[in-house]
């Protein structure tokens, strides 16, 4: 393996890890397992890094009661929370719309298939996040190529993925996720630029 190759690699492992972080935060409340990986993490002075920073330090912090009173009230609520994490919504003004007929149909065709155990519209934040780690990691079939996840990206995620997580950032309910979505939003710009950037 030659040296650029062995480079890329390590790069999608760390891409597959971040949209891995992404999923799990936001697919339910993190347990305090998850919360004792989480607050381990480490950042430098750069935005992105003084995030990773910012969230370590309120995973060390917080309960996960907190944690999971704040996702409630952010994502659940007792009619909905503060945000609607979907696609759908974020495109169409509406639950279950195109952007969800869409996904369905790219997921039949790279054999993606919903959890058994998970009944909310496959074109949520997280589902899409772990979608893309998986791509990236080989979950599907074998790991795909560049152009395959630029496709699945610029379709599902470019549209609406960076207005959400700037949501998150500015969310009254917000502490732990506050971070959680400048990293978020801060990851989906450099995708954005690097997938603009690939032949």
């Amino acid at each position: 393996m030659s040296v650029a190759a062995k480079a890329t690699a390590e790069e999608d492992v760390l891409r597959a890890d971040l949209y891995d972080l992404l999923g799990t935060l936001l697919a339910r409340p993190p347990s305090a397992e998850i919360l004792g990986r989480v607050s381990g993490l480490a950042g430098d002075q750069s935005e992105l890094g003084s995030s990773f920073a910012a969230l370590a330090r309120l995973a060390r912090q917080m309960t996960p009661e907190a944690v999971k009173a704040e996702f409630d009230a952010l994502f659940i609520g007792l009619v909905r929370g503060e945000l609607l994490p979907y696609a759908s919504y974020y495109q169409t003004g509406f639950l279950n719309e195109k952007p969800l007929g869409l996904l369905r149909r790219d997921m039949a065709r790279l054999g993606i298939a919903r959890a058994e155990n998970v009944y909310e519209p496959e074109d949520n934040i997280a589902s899409l996040c772990e979608m893309m780690a998986g791509l990236i990691r080989g979950r599907f079939l074998e790991p795909a190529p560049v152009k395959l996840q630029r496709a699945f990206f610029e379709r599902h995620l470019a549209p609406w993925a960076k207005h959400f997580f700037s949501d998150v950032e500015a969310a009254k309910s917000a502490d732990l996720y506050r971070p959680a979505g400048t990293i978020g939003r801060l990851f989906i710009e450099v995708e954005t630029a690097a997938f603009g950037m690939a032949e």
